[in-house]
This record gives structure tokens, C-alpha cells and sequence, in this order.
């Protein structure tokens, strides 16, 4: 069973056990948290209609909070002696999903 999860502008594939890195929450480790559904499959049998997915909750809880890589910005202007160099690190909230039901 999986199930189409959305949080931070983003869409996520997800199934029970699963680890994965969303945009930062406000929430400290160890706390339950509850992903909005739009759409699941059960063996091949996919609910997506909106009065039939509301009904559905993604419970999740937080493992940990972190950085992602760094990205470096460089921004050069061509004979003009203009040199901007800038580093980028964004935040994210690693989440386990318990159920979906």
C-alpha cells in the first residue's frame, strides 16, 4: 500500500516504514505528525476521488532535524571585477511514516 502525501509545496510517494527528508516542520524529535492525502493504492485498487480521500490520514513521527548540502552561488560579472560567492545550506525534517489509514 502507498499513498500520495503532500507537505511544504511538496508531493511524496510514500509506504509504511519509510524514511524520508521534507521542508522544515516545527516540530521537535519524537513528535506525531499528520500528512494531508491525496491520493492511495491497496493492491492495485487506487482512491483518489476528494470525498473518499479525506477521509484518509498519513501519520508520521519526526527522527530527526537537519541541514541538507551545501549549494554554492557564484555570481561573475565579465570584465567588471565583480565577484559574489555565496553558500546556501536548507533546512529539512527527516520524518518516518507509522500508518496510512
Amino acid at each position: 500500500m502507498f499513498a500520495v502525501i503532500t507537505t511544504g509545496g511538496k508531493q511524496y510517494k510514500v509506504q509504511v516504514g519509510d524514511v524520508i527528508n521534507v521542508e522544515k516542520l516545527n516540530n521537535n524529535v519524537g513528535d506525531k505528525v499528520e500528512f494531508e492525502v491525496l491520493l492511495t493504492s491497496n493492491e492495485g485498487k487506487v482512491v483518489a476521488k476528494p470525498q473518499d480521500v479525506k477521509k484518509l490520514t498519513c501519520s508520521a513521527e519526526v527522527v530527526a532535524q537537519g541541514k541538507g548540502d551545501k549549494v554554492v552561488v557564484y555570481k561573475y560579472k565579465a570584465k567588471k571585477n565583480v565577484r559574489r560567492k555565496q553558500g546556501h545550506r536548507q533546512p529539512f525534517t527527516q520524518v518516518k511514516i507509522l500508518e496510512i489509514k
